[in-house]
């Protein structure tokens, strides 16, 4: 009776849990058969096949060329924000100097300011530094649009580790920045996973940065998608666009299903602080 009672009593959270994850698996599932599914004016017109793949191979460069420009923008929005927002989330979670939390406040209200407001002056400093229209530029610019938010992530993560482990390390020989690789980053990993995480769903999924940034060669996939969707008198081909979407969604699904342990537990860290 007990065991029937903790089951009925756990039904309402099967039923919800359950129906969120056909609301967000529906439309993952829908485009995964609309792809391989026959379309008018698509490539794919008679039966179950390849034939959207196929024209997402052939078009221009070839799709393993705009994977790879979105792999380049991607790695460099992650190494730059894992690297700043540990630096400054450590920084703000161990040191103290003057207008410390004022100059955190002022970190977290980029993230109020919109974020078409940032691409022209970001645009200029770019063709300042030379960076315009290139790969390397679109991450630094989707990098700073994920440090406010990292920055807050590391910064909760420091603090829920305990000071006596930083002390040790420094008592045994170890200076500040050895401290910091040898121990806390081992400590804060379910952060740093999160933060990287976060910036590389960011970049890799990100259309309008690229779109004022970069042309031609330099496309990343998303991007390059909305160029192939159009082809001629303006009819959509939406087989391959369902196709390109296909091919989007599989880097995300397969980096959350191995780190989903780490991003909980880079949540729960803050939660679970003192």
């Amino acid at each position: 009776m007990t065991r029937l009672n903790r089951l009925a009593g756990r039904t309402p959270f099967y039923v919800l849990t359950g129906g969120l994850a056909i609301i967000f698996l529906y439309p993952i599932i829908w485009t995964s058969i609309s792809s391989v599914s026959p379309q008018p004016g698509s490539n794919q017109v008679d039966g179950f096949g390849w034939g959207n793949y196929e024209t997402l191979v052939a078009y221009q460069d070839g799709v393993w060329h705009y994977l790879g420009n979105s792999l380049v923008v991607s790695a460099v929005a992650v190494v730059t924000t894992l690297v700043v927002a540990t630096l400054g989330g450590y920084a703000f979670a161990r040191f103290t100097f003057p207008g410390k939390d004022a100059l955190f406040l002022l970190t977290l209200a980029i993230l109020m300011v919109p974020y078409a407001a940032l691409l022209v002056p970001l645009v200029i400093w770019l063709k300042n530094i030379g960076l315009n229209d290139t790969l390397v530029g679109v991450g630094l610019v989707l990098a700073v649009f994920q440090l406010p938010f990292a920055t807050f992530m590391m910064r909760i993560a420091f603090e829920a580790v305990p000071r006596e482990m930083e002390e040790a390390a420094l008592v045994d020989g170890c200076g500040t920045f050895s401290a910091l690789r040898r121990v806390l980053l081992h400590a804060v990993k379910p952060g740093l996973i999160t933060i990287g995480l976060f910036a590389f769903l960011a970049a890799w999924n990100d259309f309008m940065v690229p779109l004022y940034l970069v042309s031609g060669d330099n496309q990343p996939l998303p991007l390059a998608l909305v160029n192939m969707r159009q082809q001629v008198m303006g009819v959509i081909d939406y087989g391959a666009t369902q196709a390109g979407v296909v091919v989007l969604t599989i880097p995300c699904i397969l980096l959350f299903l191995v780190l989903q342990r780490h991003y909980v537990n880079g949540f729960m860290s803050g939660a679970l602080k003192g």
